[in-house]
C-alpha cells in the first residue's frame, strides 16, 4: 500500500480502496483513484461522500460513472503524452484552458488526468520544464505592476455573503489603481476576488448584477462545466475587463481554476505556485476568512515578514475580528510574533473589507 498523510489521499489497487473502506472511510475528498476496474462496488462508494474525489482512468459499468459525476466526483479517462506545450512563453486564459466543449476534453482536465499517471522520469521533466516556462512568463507579466494578493475559503459559495464581501474587496482594490489584485486562482473567495477586480471599470450595479447570476450555480460540484459556463456567461457581458491575476495548481485538480483572471498562472507543483504567489504580491496581502490552506498563508506570509528588511515588508491585513481571535485564533500569535519588528506596524486586523482596501490603498 502507499501510505499518504494529508489532504491528497492516492489509490491505486482495489485492495488498497477496499482496506480504506473498512477502515471507515466516511468521505473520500482528496482521493485520487486511478485505474482501477469499478465495474462491481461503485454503490459501496457511493454511500460515502464522494465530492472532491478524482476516478482517473477507472473502469465502470454503464451508468456508474455518471452517477459518481452527479454525486460531485470528477471522473477523467486516462491520457497518454503531455497535452501541454513545456516551453510556453505566456500565461494561461480561462479560453484556452476550458476551450468550447465538455469539461472532461479541456486542457485543464487533460492536463491534470496526464499528470495523475505514475511518475517517469521524461513525466517529471515535462512537469518541470512547463512549471519553469510558467515561472519566466509570470515574471514578465509582473514586470512594472503592483500586486495585493487576495487569500481565503475555497469553499466560499456563489451567492454566499462572503463570496460579495471578497467580490467587493477585489473591485475596489483594482478600481483604486494603486495596484493589480492575484489570487490563488481557484473557486471560492479566491473566484470572487478574480471577478471583482476583473469588473473594476462597471459600476458596482454590473458587478451586483454578476453576483446574482452565478449564485444560480452556486458551486463547481457536481458540474465543473456548468460552473465554469455561467463564469464564462458573465465574462461575456462584461466589456473591458481590468487585468487581474491567478495562480492556481494541478495539484488540487478537482477544485477548477476560475475564469475571471485575465492571467492565470497554472503549475504543477503547488509549493512552487505557493512561494510564487507570495513572493509576487509585493503590496501586500489581504486574508478573508478560510481555514488550514489560509492559516498556512498566513504564516508562510508571517516567515517572509518577520526576516525582511524593513524595506521589504509588505502589508498583511486580517479580515474579520471574531474569526481570527476566536473560530481559528491566528492573530494572537500573528501579533506576538510581530512585536519588535520590522513588521510590526504591518500587520492589521480589520472589521470589513472597506477597511483592508484602505489600509491596502493608503500603503502606496
Amino acid at each position: 500500500m502507499k501510505h499518504t498523510h494529508g489532504r491528497i489521499v492516492h489509490v491505486e489497487s482495489r485492495t488498497e480502496l477496499d482496506h480504506r473502506l473498512a477502515a471507515g472511510a466516511s468521505s473520500l475528498s482528496g482521493w485520487r483513484v486511478r485505474g482501477l476496474d469499478l465495474t462491481a462496488g461503485v454503490d459501496a462508494l457511493l454511500h460515502r461522500r464522494v465530492a472532491g474525489s478524482a476516478f482517473l482512468g477507472c473502469t465502470f459499468a454503464p451508468g456508474d460513472a455518471d452517477r459518481l459525476r452527479a454525486a460531485g466526483a470528477l471522473v477523467l479517462p486516462t491520457m497518454s503524452g503531455a497535452p501541454l506545450d513545456t516551453a510556453r512563453a505566456d500565461l494561461y486564459t480561462a479560453a484556452e484552458l476550458y476551450g468550447d466543449g465538455d469539461y472532461t476534453a479541456s486542457l485543464d482536465a487533460r492536463a491534470y488526468a496526464w499528470s495523475q499517471q505514475p511518475s517517469t522520469p521524461e513525466t517529471a521533466l515535462a512537469e518541470a520544464l512547463h512549471d519553469h516556462a510558467v515561472d519566466q512568463a509570470l515574471a514578465s507579466w509582473v514586470n512594472g505592476r503592483r500586486l495585493v494578493g487576495v487569500m481565503g475559503g475555497h469553499a466560499l459559495e456563489r451567492g454566499s455573503a462572503g463570496y460579495a464581501d471578497a467580490a467587493a474587496l477585489g473591485h475596489v482594490l483594482a478600481g483604486s489603481g494603486a495596484c493589480t489584485v492575484a489570487t490563488g486562482g481557484g473557486p471560492g473567495a479566491m473566484e470572487a476576488a478574480n471577478l471583482g477586480a476583473r469588473a473594476a471599470r462597471r459600476p458596482a450595479e454590473e458587478l451586483v448584477d454578476a453576483l446574482a447570476r452565478l449564485s444560480r450555480v452556486p458551486s463547481y460540484r457536481p458540474s465543473v462545466g456548468a460552473w465554469a459556463r455561467a463564469a464564462l456567461d458573465v465574462c461575456a457581458t462584461h466589456a473591458d475587463p481590468v487585468e487581474t491575476l491567478g495562480v492556481p495548481t494541478w495539484h488540487y485538480g478537482h477544485e477548477p481554476p476560475n475564469v475571471f483572471a485575465t492571467a492565470i498562472a497554472k503549475y504543477f507543483r503547488n509549493a512552487t505556485r505557493e512561494a510564487v504567489l507570495l513572493e509576487v504580491c509585493d503590496a501586500g496581502i489581504v486574508f478573508l476568512p478560510g481555514a488550514a490552506g489560509t492559516v498556512q498563508e498566513v504564516f508562510q506570509d508571517a516567515c517572509e515578514n518577520y526576516y525582511a528588511d524593513e524595506s521589504s515588508v509588505a502589508p498583511m491585513v486580517l479580515v474579520g475580528g471574531a474569526y481570527w481571535t476566536e473560530t481559528y485564533p491566528v492573530w494572537p500569535l500573528l501579533r506576538t510574533l510581530a512585536r519588535g519588528r520590522h513588521m510590526e506596524p504591518h500587520v492589521h486586523l480589520v472589521e470589513t473589507v472597506e477597511e483592508a482596501a484602505a489600509l491596502v490603498v493608503s500603503n502606496r
